[in-house]
């Protein structure tokens, strides 16, 4: 339930802030394209769906500004996924919505509490996983 707090309370703010065509499953998107760029058949797979789905989240991102794709210039049947400028915006606002939230959990509990919830979530998925973190994605 707390993680579902998480995400509403972000999903309210971004849209309180004019975002307002922005669904749950561009997140992992955003993260997936952060630091590199990638290709439609790695988000479909990260994402657990088919190319046709990953399609489907990809246009109306690519229509709003959030990401640009590209053809592969060694391989034109592959096609490249990078952040736009608006999709930076919009991974530049999630992050300060999350510290917000973060920050009222610490004023809620305590900032050392907060610290050591993190602590000890990132201890349970290093465990479950084989001392790695997993790939991110939405659950199935």
């Amino acid at each position: 339930m707390s993680y579902r707090l998480l995400i509403d309370g972000m999903h309210q703010r971004l849209r309180e802030e004019g975002w307002h065509d922005v669904r749950p499953a561009y997140g992992f998107v955003l993260l997936a394209t952060r630091d590199r760029s990638t290709t439609s058949v790695e988000l479909a797979s990260l994402l657990g769906v088919t190319k046709q789905a990953a399609s489907k989240i990809l246009d109306p991102m690519d229509a709003a500004g959030y990401v640009r794709r590209s053809v592969d210039p060694e391989d034109a049947r592959v096609k490249i996924v990078e952040l736009a400028p608006r999709g930076w915006e919009l991974l530049a606002a999630v992050e300060c919505i999350y510290a917000e939230l973060e920050a009222e959990w610490g004023a809620a509990i305590g900032v050392a509490a907060v610290e050591l919830m993190r602590k000890h979530l990132t201890e349970i998925v290093l465990a479950a996983n084989g001392g790695e973190f997993p790939a991110i994605r939405p659950s199935p």
